[in-house]
């Protein structure tokens, strides 16, 4: 079975907990026990019906408010497909958790109260993932039962939201469910309330996105993660190269060259827990032999001759800044790039977005919590790197303070 990552976003008590809870409830994913303790907490809290956002809000700070603060991940499987889903903070405040939750997710599930529409967060969510590269768009209108199932609620709120993604430029595919997360209408079953709704259920839909064209095939990039040199009778000349195909497709005979130091050679063979195979590509984790010996160290980088990587130390990004500390002037942080780490510069900030309107703000010169932003960086050796468009592996990166060793930024290279 593939594997299918998602994340959910939305304002502050649309329903996303809810709405996952109802998924793992009624797909019969979750223990009798763990049903037992949703209910006792439910009932000493005094909650009229079993809340399913208990589930995943797991914090104490959490339950008492009934906000998500942290990102949760569940793991669930239906005889199709498996999932993984990262439950997101709504809160402005936490923007930073919702971008670390959707680093990863091949689908974006954006909710929205029937009775709000459209709002802020909602564009500030889209837009978050829209630069996050992810492609496909659930728009889940939550909370019908509380406008009386109105289709013309629900085309209202989905024409506005289409008018406003039609400024988004990585979004491809954007399917709208009503929903009624606390009763189940249309999240595992067809809601009879809503007749009117012809397209497929929440979970249908989710069994059946494609996301398999979204990995890069054509770029053959594979980051040395560690050198396997075992010193051994049995394996006495082995030098194999391990890591993570992070794109293209590599086979034994393919003519590569190791960056940065330009050297040329071929790959002998490919070996996996499984042994030998015919061919390695993205995201497999593999051994690389080649057939002549080459000075390679962990954070070099094997390509293929054809369609080369950016070889530079001057790049440019978008940030999401995490640190509760502002960006200092000229920053000195450092940066962690696939299996790649060295010192950086923050050089320049070009401009900050205002995510709710997309307006670039021009003449600043740092940037603070839960901020994006386009900046340069100089890093002391040069990077291997792609676009973030082109590639999310090798086009992405991490700023730490060497302080404190604190993550303060993650980073999406133009």
């Amino acid at each position: 079975m593939d594997l299918l990552r998602f994340t959910t976003a939305g304002s502050v008590d649309d329903g996303k907990s809810t709405l996952i809870g109802r998924l793992l409830y009624d797909s019969k994913s979750i223990f009798e026990d763990q049903l037992e303790a949703m209910e006792e907490s439910s009932r000493k809290r005094g909650d009229e019906n079993v809340n399913l956002a208990l589930l995943t809000d797991g914090l104490k700070a959490e339950r008492e408010q009934g906000i998500t603060i942290d990102v949760a991940y569940r793991y669930f499987a239906t005889p199709k497909r498996k999932f993984i889903i990262a439950d997101t903070p709504g809160h402005t405040q936490y923007t930073r958790n919702m971008v670390t939750g959707a680093s990863t997710a091949n689908l974006a599930i954006i909710l929205i109260d029937a009775r709000k529409g459209v709002i802020e967060q909602t564009k500030r969510h889209s837009f978050i993932a829209n630069l996050l590269r992810i492609q496909h768009l659930v728009v889940a209108v939550n909370k019908m039962d509380l406008v009386d199932y109105s289709e013309e609620v629900f085309n209202n709120i989905v024409k506005d939201f289409r008018e406003f993604a039609s400024r988004l430029d990585n979004i491809v595919d954007i399917t709208a469910i009503p929903i009624s997360a606390l009763n189940g209408d249309n999240v595992v079953e067809k809601s009879a309330s809503m007749a009117w709704y012809e397209g497929p259920t929440f979970l249908y839909h989710l069994e059946n996105v494609y996301v398999g064209g979204e990995e890069n095939h054509v770029d053959a990039r594979f980051p040395v993660q560690w050198v396997i040199r075992p010193m051994s009778d049995e394996f006495h000349d082995f030098r194999g190269y391990a890591g993570r195909v992070a794109g293209g497709v590599f086979k034994p005979g393919d003519e590569v060259t190791v960056l940065p130091s330009g050297f040329k050679t071929h790959v002998k063979a490919i070996h996996s827990p499984d042994g030998e195979k015919t061919e390695a590509f993205a995201p497999q984790s593999v051994c690389l032999t080649l057939t002549d010996e080459i000075d390679i160290s962990r954070g070099d980088t094997i390509v293929k001759c054809n369609n080369p990587p950016r070889v530079s130390q001057d790049i440019e990004a978008m940030v999401c800044w995490f640190s509760t500390k502002a960006m200092p002037s000229r920053a000195k942080l450092i940066i962690r790039h696939t299996t790649q780490e060295t010192k950086a510069i923050i050089q320049e900030v070009k401009y900050q977005v205002d995510v709710n309107t997309l307006h670039k703000i021009e003449g600043i010169d740092s940037l603070s919590m839960n901020d994006i932003g386009r900046i340069t960086l100089r890093t002391a050796v040069p990077l291997i790197h792609d676009s973030y468009r082109r590639n999310r592996n090798t086009g992405s990166f991490i700023l730490i303070d060497p302080g404190t060793n604190e993550t303060v930024a993650a980073g999406m290279i133009i």
